[in-house]
């Protein structure tokens, strides 16, 4: 919402991977870093192996660990996989049907030219602790809508906000700094 003024926050899309009683964890998709998947592949030493992604940003997925990388991708079947099971060390499947890994496999799959077509890659994480996030929302700072894969692979990063907002019939015109609660 236009009210949440905190510099991590402000105006972010995040795409939230996990929601349980503990706590929440999401990755932020329209705050791009300062380098590219060139520069990261570059930085852990692995060629990049897929010319479509080489001028792809790297994300600030949020304040938390900032130095640790996150993968979210669509799923990929190799073999005897079924959907659910996953094909990578270190991987979440997401209900919707996105997975997000943090293991290197991935990254050595892309460096070959394999892994999943449709990627996100961020640097850091957003977390929420017990009942944190459901606070924040009882106070109006933010907004749900469903996921949509499209909003995170198909959609300019600076029209994901606007597109985001769209899908529950908004635009950012409508929406007021001002909290209410009726």
């Amino acid at each position: 919402m236009p009210g949440l003024e905190d510099a991590a926050f402000s105006r972010s899309v995040v795409y939230v991977c996990e929601h349980s009683e503990r706590g929440a964890l999401g990755l932020v998709i329209n705050k791009p870093s300062d380098i590219d998947l060139q520069v990261l592949f570059d930085k852990v030493a692995l060629p990049l192996g897929r010319a479509d992604l080489t001028h792809s940003p790297v994300f600030q997925g949020g304040p938390v660990q900032v130095d640790r990388g996150f993968v979210l991708h669509e799923p990929i079947f190799v073999g005897s996989e079924k959907p659910g099971e996953a094909v990578y060390a270190s991987t979440m499947c997401i209900p919707g049907g996105l997975e997000m890994t943090t293991s290197k496999d991935v990254l050595e799959a892309l460096s070959t030219g394999a892994g999943p077509r449709k990627v996100l890659v961020s640097l850091g994480y957003s977390a929420w602790g017990e009942g944190q996030l459901e606070s924040e929302l009882g106070e109006n700072s933010w907004l749900t809508v469903d996921a949509d894969a499209a909003v995170i692979f198909d959609t300019p990063v600076e029209k994901r906000y606007e597109r985001a907002l769209a899908l529950l019939g908004l635009q950012v015109w409508m929406l007021s700094p001002q909290a209410g609660h009726a």
